[in-house]
């Protein structure tokens, strides 16, 4: 299965803010329920880096009193999905990566979604139950009378 036939889910956890955005922005945004990430994106539109609720917890952890904008802190380096990755592979690259969530990019760099681990999780599962009953149903003899 493709991402892009999750796009009822990544689209409604999808979170983006400006690149100039203060902290208090970022925390506002993650603090909405079901969002973990957020994309940090520049004027254009396309995307620079994330922000994840654990960059924001070091930051205000952190000896520093200062309030940076977001660009600050955000990760440069972005571990991403297109709409036509499968979900199998990068379920496994996010397990591998131990990612709670990955953002969904299109080829001009500009955020789709979020995709969470949890829902990639849930439509693999759906897809073993659905092969196990095709399979029991093949070896019983089930519809093919």
């Amino acid at each position: 299965m493709l991402i892009e036939k999750l796009h009822a889910f990544t689209s409604s956890r999808l979170a983006v803010i400006d690149f100039n955005a203060t902290v208090q922005a970022a925390a506002l945004s993650l603090s909405r329920p079901g969002i973990g990430l957020v994309v940090v994106c520049n004027a254009g539109g396309s995307a620079e880096g994330v922000l994840s609720k654990s960059d924001l917890v070091r930051h205000l952890t952190g000896p520093t009193s200062s309030t940076p904008p977001v660009s600050d802190l955000m990760c440069r380096s972005i571990v991403s999905c297109s709409p036509q990755d499968d979900v199998h592979d990068v379920w496994q690259t996010m397990a591998a990566r131990r990612l709670q969530n990955i953002p969904v990019i299109d080829v001009g760099v500009r955020p789709l979604g979020i995709l969470d681990i949890r829902d990639a999780m849930k439509v693999l599962f759906e897809q073993e139950e659905m092969q196990e009953r095709m399979l029991f149903n093949y070896v019983t003899g089930l519809g093919y009378r």
